[in-house]
Formats: structure tokens, sequence, C-alpha cells
């Protein structure tokens, strides 16, 4: 089973593939899209609707793992603009084939550390360790997709066996 894990943002859009097989895992890929902020709204999503279809093109996950959308109400302008974001990686997941799972934030720190507070180190050290990695994730938006891609994978695995 091969997940994409993404964490969505119109900015920064982190991405992580990883596969399991006979319950190893292993880090296929990971890295960033990125839209420049002097572009257009339009450009911005189609940026981002480029680089992540050209990774499940290239990559062919089975399935993609997304952060839910959460809002501030301090912020309500940046769930808007993550709501774009979110928007055109599911319709690149469609494009595909690929079926699409959602988890809040919170969720994936607490079946990352136990605790669903916890800070982005304490989830960075469980990545790294999770996924044998001789250094700490980066960037945060990296270390994120991993760790959503991996909550797919434990929350899939415990389904399966229940």
């Amino acid at each position: 089973m091969r997940i994409l894990g993404i964490d969505p943002g119109l900015n920064i859009t982190g991405y992580g593939v990883i596969d399991i097989q006979d319950r190893q895992l292993q880090l296929v890929e990971a890295g960033i899209v990125c839209s420049k902020r002097t572009d257009t709204l339009a450009q911005r999503v189609a940026e981002i609707h480029a680089g992540v279809s050209d990774v499940i093109s290239i990559l062919k996950p089975d399935g993609m793992a997304l952060e839910q959308l959460y809002s501030h109400y301090e912020r309500p302008q940046t769930a808007i603009l993550m709501g774009h974001a979110r928007g055109i990686i599911c319709l690149a997941a469609a494009q595909a084939g690929i079926d699409v799972q959602d988890y809040a934030a919170t969720q994936i720190k607490k079946t990352l550390t136990g605790n669903g507070r916890a800070p982005k180190s304490q989830v960075q050290l469980a990545i790294q360790r999770e996924l044998q990695l001789s250094q700490l994730p980066e960037p945060a938006d990296v270390a994120d997709a991993l760790a959503i891609a991996l909550t797919h994978i434990w929350i899939t695995k415990l389904q399966l066996q229940t």
C-alpha cells in the first residue's frame, strides 16, 4: 500500500509518500509544492494543482490522506484560503481516481504521540523514530504531511484488524 499524505496550504503544500509492505514502513519521497505570493489566487491554485497532480502521476499512491480544515475564529480568512488549497488537492485526487480521507490535526497528533495537543517538535520526533530517519523531517509542512500519511496507515490498519 502506498499513501500520499498532504498538508494543504496556499503558499506551501507539504507532501509525503509512504509505502507499507510486510508491516514495514518506508519513506518513498517527501517535499513541498509552492506558489508565489505575488501571483493571483487563480495562478496559485493552478500551481498547487499542477504540482500535486505531478506527484500523483509520478508516485502513483493508492490513497491520499489530508488534514481537515481548521478555522480559528480570529482568522477566518486563513480557513477560506486553506479551503481553496484543499479543494484543488481533492480535485487532483478525484481526477486520478484516488480515495481521500481526512483527519483532524488533534487526531493526527494523538495518533502519533498520544497527545492531541503535542507540539510540532514532538510530532517530528515521532516521525523520525517511526520512519527511522537520520534527522528530523523538515520543513514543518513535510513533517505534517508525513504525520498525516502515518495516521492514515495506522487507522486503516486498525480498521482492517477489527
